[in-house]
């Protein structure tokens, strides 16, 4: 509200608003002067004032446009003057503009969070040996020197010194991030501490910041279901009033012998009172904030309609990797056998899997890098979807091996009932077990867990107490997955499935519960994630493909944000319905108040701008909803 104190344009209104109320108390006091002098100074405060709405009044009656509210303000007013009610007329218009004002004050602070990201977002960058450059000169590859307290200006990796970095204005996490040598970083953040250089990886049209405001604006243009609905009502609601009020004046007049200037004060105050812009304006500012408070926090919304969607999921299916769990396994066990030592084992495990991309390939090669382990040649090579990989390694004598789970090893030959047991008992302990073995003889073990996320218990907590039904969907084993669910709080538990098979979950899951948000990492998940109403990508920073694809991204790995997220949406749709029973309420009482001749002109205007106001005041507290 200081802003607006601050603002010349709206003190402008607050004075023509104070100057025209003594003149409607003289009026009501019988106190008048001539009325030339009358309709001449009350007709250039109104031309001054609303300028725009008048002129806009005026030609879309030339254009038969009855749809607009321009045009019931411009019909009000030039009934007001004909009646000779010139302070009412000018009151009507100063109200009328001062209401349109605040509406305009509404949507520019719904979106200020958005807005701050440009404001905040960085536009030079020291390139290293050249000096300060706009951020939209600077090529990928180019050297970017980072001081303490500086504010980074291009996503790339760090080529030298280390650092801790505030990450908040994109992943919304206050805490500062340990940076080292090839670690990424965003622009947007700040350098907390070291001095550092960045070698840059995108452009400035590419950077993770660009994408968040490009899409979070793109989000605050793209109406939601209820803005739609409100604008169609709004584009047959106003013909509809201009026509009951016609009707007001005609059937009296004509029919009842009624005296035409009362029932046209009567039929103006129903226009001025009938007026939406309460109605049309709740839902914008309402979504816009919401989209805001979101940004702030991390989470990037496409779009109104998904953020009114998450709030009517009825069940939400989790990828356990990186939802539920850090999604950074480790080797647990190793267990070699059949005379295979635990160097044997790791170096030949290591050998197949240098070549996957999966999060236990990565555990498995860093465990042989820390163990100083040197890798087996494998040639052959050939990876089975959710199941293994198998080859030939050259250095065990171009012997056949399989590594996966136990199914898929069972598959190429029979496998003793100990090890069966022994694969069990660590599957009991939430651990994923790989099996490697040649073409008869398996030669051991390897075991990898992956720790659950400090904050995923009681995530699924707060996700039941909103009455929406977890469902944990993973590759594991049933007895692993079992073991993490059991932990969180999960009983659903969707196992053993390749990337088709949770589609298949998804769609079993949308007829069960009809509404459905599926959370994943936005890549693998990709297909599940399309085909559920809600797909929302988890831990986005620095992936092009999960700020694309996802309805809602979001940037940080604190699960936590999904149950704001639906109580966040909850409360916006609460505050659109408390909005539109406020607004129809308040107008309904009044439209009858005109009928029966006990509403003024004025008393319509105000109520019309007031209620506008408190309308706005109540979307506006969304910016700060916790």
């Amino acid at each position: 509200m200081k802003e607006l104190l601050k603002d010349k344009k709206f003190k402008m209104l607050l004075v023509a608003l104070f100057f025209v109320l003594i003149f409607e108390i003289m009026s009501l006091m019988d106190i008048h002067f001539n009325d030339i002098v009358e309709a001449a100074l009350f007709g250039l405060i109104s031309i001054a004032i609303g300028y725009r709405t008048i002129w806009s009044g005026i030609r879309n009656l030339v254009k038969f446009n009855f749809r607009s509210i321009n045009t019931l303000m411009f019909i009000a007013i030039c009934g007001a003057f004909y009646l000779k009610q010139y302070p009412e007329a000018a009151i009507v218009i100063v109200l009328f503009t001062l209401g349109e004002y605040m509406e305009r004050y509404g949507i520019i602070k719904s979106k200020s969070a958005i807005q701050s990201l440009i404001d905040n977002s960085p536009k030079t960058a020291n390139i290293k040996s050249k000096g300060d450059r706009p951020i939209q000169e600077v090529t990928v590859g180019e050297i970017v020197i980072i001081k303490p307290g500086d504010q980074i200006p291009l996503d790339g990796k760090v080529s030298e010194g280390t650092s801790f970095v505030d990450e908040s204005m994109i992943t919304g996490e206050p805490i500062p991030v340990d940076k080292r040598v090839d670690d990424i970083v965003f622009a947007g953040s700040i350098n907390k501490q070291g001095y550092i250089e960045i070698e840059v990886t995108k452009g400035s049209k590419d950077s993770t910041l660009s994408k968040i405001i490009e899409l979070t604006f793109q989000a605050s243009k793209a109406r939601s279901d209820t803005q739609r609905f409100i604008n169609t009502f709004s584009a047959y609601y106003t013909p509809t009033i201009l026509v009951i009020a016609a009707l007001l004046i005609l059937i009296p007049v004509l029919f009842l012998n009624g005296n035409f200037n009362e029932w046209l004060l009567m039929s103006l105050t129903l226009l001025v009172i009938s007026c939406p812009c309460a109605l049309v304006i709740s839902t914008p500012v309402s979504i816009y904030s919401a989209i805001g408070n979101a940004s702030s926090k991390g989470i990037l919304v496409k779009g109104g309609k998904y953020l009114e969607d998450i709030g009517k999921i009825k069940a939400i299916a989790l990828d356990k990797t990186r939802t539920i769990t850090h999604g950074k396994p480790i080797v647990s066990d190793i267990i070699p056998l059949n005379g295979f030592s635990k160097e044997e084992l790791i170096a030949c495990a290591a050998g197949f899997e240098v070549f996957s991309e999966h999060p236990i390939a990565h555990s498995i090669i860093e465990k042989a890098k820390e163990e100083n382990i040197d890798y087996h040649k494998v040639k052959n090579f050939e990876a089975v979807l959710g199941k293994g990989v198998k080859g030939d390694c050259i250095v065990c004598s171009d012997t056949h091996h399989v590594l996966g789970s136990l199914r898929f090893v069972t598959e190429e030959h029979n496998v003793k009932q100990d090890i069966v047991k022994e694969v069990e008992r660590l599957q009991e302990q939430g651990k994923t077990a790989l099996v490697l073995s040649t073409d008869k003889t398996v030669e051991g073990i390897i075991a990898v867990s992956d720790e659950i996320k400090n904050d995923s218990k009681n995530a699924i907590e707060e996700i039941k107490a909103l009455k929406v039904v977890p469902v944990m969907m993973t590759g594991d084993n049933y007895k692993a997955a079992n073991f993490v669910g059991s932990l969180v709080g999960i009983s659903d538990i969707r196992s053993q499935l390749l990337p088709e098979g949770k589609s298949n979950e998804i769609s079993k899951l949308i007829f069960q519960y009809e509404n459905v948000a599926m959370v994943g990492d936005g890549v693998n998940d990709a297909p599940a994630l399309a085909l559920a109403n809600i797909g929302i990508a988890m831990g986005s920073a620095g992936s092009d493909i999960a700020i694309e694809t996802a309805d809602i991204a979001l940037m940080n790995d604190n699960l936590n944000l999904i149950p704001f997220l639906i109580r966040l949406s909850r409360k916006t749709i609460k505050t659109i319905k408390i909005n539109t029973i406020f607004a129809i309420t308040t107008k309904f009482i009044f439209i009858i108040l005109a009928v029966m001749g006990l509403s003024s002109l004025v008393m319509a205007i105000f109520a019309d701008v007031g209620v506008t106001i408190l309308v706005i005041i109540n979307s506006l507290r969304l910016l700060n909803y916790k």
